[in-house]
């Protein structure tokens, strides 16, 4: 009787797995017998040369411009300068921010300008008094050319081809966030808006957070705003954070501070910090969608003549 039942079974089970077999073997077939069609690459944005005599070197500036600019009624446009702008850098995530605020008319839309940076140290850091750092990071301290490299080429190439309106961003995390406080602080008018992300302020000893008070009472900060962010770092990096922050209030001058240090990492902040300051910065009303349609009100119910 056993013996039966089990050849009922099995006799039940291996059409199944024959079939099943086949089956697979089919779609096998089927994707190497009909290949998918021309593909083509995704393009987001354009990449540039420039023939940078200041670093005297050939430099990459990656540009994305909101699309249907020749027509959008918003045209034209505020520029974000995004520090570490490579494709192999910040440039896609955050490129894609400013995309969305195109898209979704939730916050402004802007012209993106990537600026790829090569050796970070030595571009984004200002030339540090202390020798220890000097010692410690032998390449560093070109801030300043790379900065006139921004202000003498890049920009002009932006002015001379893009459609801009003369407002102007600059973005930028750690190192980045480093060299946009040493912008800010010393030559305020390079930019409209500062957005410094977990800026690595704890760069020669402190210095930027220790002589803000006084950058600020030489300086003229009038129509600039700096948004500054900050992870769970904490140390010489929060302690430098905290001199500017000092300085900023003694000096009477409005710095918008986003403590996201229980909720983010130096590894994890720049996408949120992103996102949170260009909605506190550059947010539009909400989109007039006009009348609230029937199927969207709880409880309505269609007009029956419909």
């Amino acid at each position: 009787m056993f013996r039966r039942l089990k050849a009922a079974m099995v006799s039940e089970v291996e059409p199944r797995r024959r079939a099943r077999n086949a089956f697979t073997a089919l779609a096998l077939t089927a994707t190497i017998t009909f290949p998918a069609t021309a593909q083509e690459p995704i393009t987001f944005g354009q990449s540039y040369t420039i023939e940078s005599e200041i670093l005297g070197e050939a430099r990459t500036v990656n540009v994305w411009v909101p699309p249907h600019a020749d027509r959008d009624e918003r045209a034209p446009y505020r520029t974000v300068y995004l520090i570490d702008g490579g494709t192999e850098q910040d440039w896609f995530h955050i490129t894609g921010l400013m995309q969305l605020g195109a898209l979704s008319w939730t916050f402004q839309p802007t012209i993106v300008v990537g600026i790829e940076t090569d050796d970070r140290q030595n571009e984004l850091t200002p030339l540090a008094q202390d020798p220890r750092y000097r010692e410690e990071f032998p390449t560093s301290g070109d801030a300043v050319d790379f900065r006139a490299f921004i202000t003498d080429e890049v920009q002009p190439f932006v002015a001379n081809n893009f459609p801009v309106n003369g407002q102007s961003t600059v973005i930028g995390e750690s190192l980045a966030g480093l060299f946009i406080v040493d912008t800010y602080l010393k030559e305020p008018a390079t930019f409209d808006d500062y957005i410094a992300i977990s800026p690595s302020l704890w760069w020669d000893d402190q210095r930027l957070g220790r002589d803000a008070p006084i950058f600020m009472a030489a300086n003229d900060f009038e129509g600039t705003r700096l948004y500054l962010a900050y992870a769970d770092e904490g140390g010489s990096m929060k302690a430098a954070i905290d001199l500017l922050n000092e300085a900023a209030v003694e000096a009477g001058i409005a710095v918008h501070y986003d403590d996201l240090s229980a909720s983010q990492t130096h590894a994890t902040i720049f996408h949120q910090a992103a996102l949170n300051a260009v909605r506190l910065l550059y947010t539009e009303p909400p989109y007039d969608y006009g009348e609230t349609p029937w199927y969207l009100v709880e409880g309505s119910e269609r007009d029956a003549e419909e």
